[in-house]
């Protein structure tokens, strides 16, 4: 297999073409294309917004995304992301993996909508077959994408990528994509329809730590042959369906700073206590979605992957807590350290705000008796979804987990 390749950098501002001479050298629309592409602009934030955030890519494409026929409303998929008759819920929940499909099932297909507040959407997705000439993309956010078993082919606009588990892949407001999956795949996703994922500012930490910006990867040009696709469309809450006689993914040439991108989770540079007790879990923080209260997110992205811990005289698990955060969590593989029993890869927890929440029992008198000597956290990684708003259980979510996967209540583990 020939190995993909990628541009590197954190929201660089990029260029790529299938072949040499493609991109105007001058302008960005000159009266014709070289090979009579057509120009097209995709703007991820308004015309006017600063510089340092300006965000837009210009395509040269076969044919321009206008060429469509019209939208049509889906009521089934519409109705899978319905928020009407969500429930609040301050208990502590646990869910089960979703089951793999017993027949052949893509991406869209497997979408399972867990949970809504004002600024997000989470769910999960279960797939063993790939989407053949359909493809997907959102009007409302970027989605983030956290395999948890099975690779994923992406082919976008920009280009093509691949995400297994370990990796996480954002796919920004608007963008098409297409995925195919390997069997048995799932994971979670995250739509973000706040503010965009950026990396965290460090602080006192320094120059360096966490996420570096050149380990994130971008795609390159890789345009489709022509055959006809029906996309689908999720715009205001519902989600609508579009025929093209072309693929959506002929751009030929592109340039600019708003696109789809991978990060490898192992890069991430953790940084930990080296004395006594636990330093905030913000620490793990690999990509943020600021609110407009400074020092607020409306969405962080949180890691806890393999490290040490040589915590002194400190209780080592996640200490109880109370937050006015709220959190949902998920497993990729292996142990999380405060949820031995009951919390496998591919399943989730929530710990709405000012929910109280800590370890098991078992794992509580486990550590308070363990010898504090240097550990290893090995074969372990999970990941929070924390948000300044509550979460909302979506009625399809809760109809697919609830009567399926046990649905029940953390506090009965203790």
């Amino acid at each position: 297999m020939i190995s993909m390749k990628y541009l590197s950098g954190f929201y660089n501002t990029h260029s790529s073409e299938t072949e040499e001479g493609l991109l105007p050298s001058r302008q960005n629309s000159p009266q014709v294309c070289p090979q009579n592409l057509f120009a097209e602009q995709l703007s991820g934030t308004a015309f006017t917004k600063n510089r340092k955030d300006n965000l837009r890519t210009w395509l040269y494409r076969d044919l321009p995304s206008v060429k469509s026929s019209a939208y049509i409303l889906d009521k089934d998929l519409s109705q899978r992301f319905s928020t009407t008759n969500a429930e609040h819920e301050p208990n502590q929940m646990r869910w089960l993996p979703l089951d793999s499909p017993s027949e052949d099932q893509n991406f869209v297909a497997g979408l399972c909508p867990l949970l809504v507040n004002p600024v997000c959407m989470i769910g999960l997705y279960a797939a063993n077959s790939d989407m053949q000439n359909q493809a997907f993309s959102s009007a409302d956010g970027e989605w983030l994408l956290v395999p948890q078993q099975g690779k994923l082919k992406v082919k976008t606009e920009m280009g093509e990528l691949e995400v297994s588990s370990g990796e996480i892949l954002v796919i920004p407001r608007g963008i098409v994509f297409r995925i195919d999956a390997e069997k048995n795949s799932r994971g979670y996703f995250i739509e973000n329809q706040g503010s965009r994922f950026e990396l965290p500012n460090l602080g006192p930490i320094g120059a360096n730590g966490l996420a570096n910006e050149r380990h994130f990867l971008a795609p390159t040009a890789s345009a489709e042959q022509a055959s006809p696709y029906t996309v689908y469309h999720k715009y205001q809450g519902q989600i609508y369906s579009y025929q093209l006689e072309h693929s959506p993914f002929n751009v030929r040439a592109w340039w600019g700073n708003y696109y789809p991108y991978k990060y490898d989770l192992s890069l991430f540079n953790t940084i930990n206590t080296v004395s006594f007790d636990h330093p905030d879990p913000s620490i793990f923080t690999v990509l943020t979605s600021p609110s407009l209260n400074p020092g607020v997110a409306n969405i962080d992205f949180v890691i806890f992957p393999e490290r040490w811990m040589v915590a002194e005289n400190t209780f080592r698990p996640p200490y109880y807590h109370r937050n006015i955060m709220s959190e949902y969590m998920g497993l990729i593989y292996g142990e999380y350290d405060a949820k031995a029993e009951g919390f496998q890869p591919g399943g989730g927890s929530l710990h709405n705000q000012m929910s109280p929440h800590g370890p098991d029992a078992a794992t509580f008198e486990k550590a308070s008796q363990s010898e504090l000597k240097p550990q290893r956290y090995e074969k372990t990684l999970a990941f929070m979804f924390e948000s300044c708003h509550a979460y909302q259980i979506m009625p399809y979510g809760k109809a697919k987990l609830t009567v399926d996967h046990k649905y029940r209540d953390c506090w009965q583990t203790f």
